[in-house]
């Protein structure tokens, strides 16, 4: 996928914004700054003094277990939902009171995207292009996205990744500065997931600044240039994607299997032993007869006891490795083990209660 024609052009020259540090070190202009953020639902504190930085021309991904806080976050950066305390900026200005402004620089993808079932991408794409200046061709826009043969198909009608992709079109119409993009490639199949992939890549390579939650974090190792985990509605972790696997330590992986190359079947009781006399414990390892254990580093002894515990009982050590955590991996490690109490119901709908552009200023 390239960035051909007008649809994902360079974007506008920004605004005087905060600055920040770069991936590279350099100083540059905060497209969001959020600073002690605070905000309650009810008796539930879903937002905890949370802190966000993303610099001008980056990547972010806010990564966190369900009701962590991370579509709230989102929702208050579109101007969709008030807080309680803190400073939020976003592109330098106040994301509710300067909500009409914002709008013409930001391109907003929301988990549930309010579009009428009766509207057809085509018409949805060209309607919202002419709320906007200098849009990005429609036609283009659609054909970039793999919408072309069902540009003229109802809403209703369309499957759930070709649903997502109308939606992140709508968000690049007009070829914002900054996308808030939530959950982007929910419900795509992986021929759809790797075409997004690579959108946001190209975007990213041209200038704009993209933050945006998923559970894919495969993606997010591939794109990302920071990761900030929330969980409870505070950072546990932020950094490169290569800076938060660092932490989690190396990691023994192997693959068993019976002399003829089958899978050998070993029962949970015997692989419980096994993790023990290992000095840590046995999980699945994604696949069948694979394995990694947890709770201890490897070390020469815990190998070697490995190969003669399958020796011992006529069994191959087909794959063996000793590699650094993954970022799921290091991901559950940071999250806590008790999930908290899920957020509202996400989206337009759900932000259009209460506080509904009163965002606090200090408070």
């Amino acid at each position: 996928m390239t960035a051909a024609g007008g649809a994902v052009a360079a974007p506008r020259e920004p605004s005087p914004e905060a600055s920040g540090s770069a991936r590279d070190g350099r100083d540059v202009p905060l497209a969001i700054d959020v600073r002690g953020l605070r905000k309650r639902y009810g008796a539930l504190q879903v937002l905890d003094n949370l802190d966000l930085a993303v610099p001008r021309g980056e990547l972010v991904a806010l990564l966190g277990p369900n009701g962590a806080g991370k579509t709230t976050t989102v929702e208050i950066l579109e101007g969709y939902r008030g807080w309680e305390a803190g400073d939020v900026r976003v592109l330098g200005m106040h994301p509710s009171r300067d909500r009409a402004a914002l709008h013409a620089r930001v391109g907003l993808m929301l988990q549930n995207g309010g579009i009428t079932p009766q509207g057809r991408p085509g018409e949805l794409v060209r309607l919202h292009a002419r709320f906007y200046a200098d849009p990005a061709d429609p036609d283009e826009l659609l054909d970039l996205l793999g919408l072309t043969h069902a540009a003229n198909r109802r809403y209703k009608l369309l499957s759930g990744g070709e649903k997502q992709r109308l939606s992140l079109a709508l968000a690049l119409v007009g070829r914002p500065e900054l996308l808030l993009l939530d959950e982007p490639t929910a419900g795509m199949d992986p021929a759809a997931k790797a075409a997004v992939r690579a959108l946001l890549g190209d975007l990213r390579s041209l200038g704009r600044t993209i933050l945006l939650t998923t559970h894919e974090l495969a993606d997010v190792e591939r794109l990302a240039d920071r990761v900030v985990v929330i969980d409870r509605g505070r950072v546990v972790a932020a950094g490169t994607p290569s800076e938060l696997v660092a932490g989690s330590g190396p990691v023994l992986r192997f693959r068993l299997a019976n002399g003829d190359g089958t899978v050998a079947a070993i029962d949970s009781s015997e692989l419980g032993t096994l993790g023990q006399a290992l000095g840590g414990t046995l999980e699945p390892d994604g696949g069948p007869g694979r394995h990694r254990l947890a709770g201890r580093a490897p070390d020469p002894r815990a190998i070697a006891f490995l190969a003669d515990w399958c020796a011992q009982r006529g069994l191959l050590l087909a794959e063996l490795q000793t590699s650094g955590g993954t970022l799921e991996e290091r991901f559950l490690e940071l999250i806590a083990v008790a999930q908290p109490e899920a957020e509202p119901e996400a989206g337009m709908g759900a932000a259009s209660g209460a506080g509904r552009g009163t965002g606090s200023d200090a408070a």
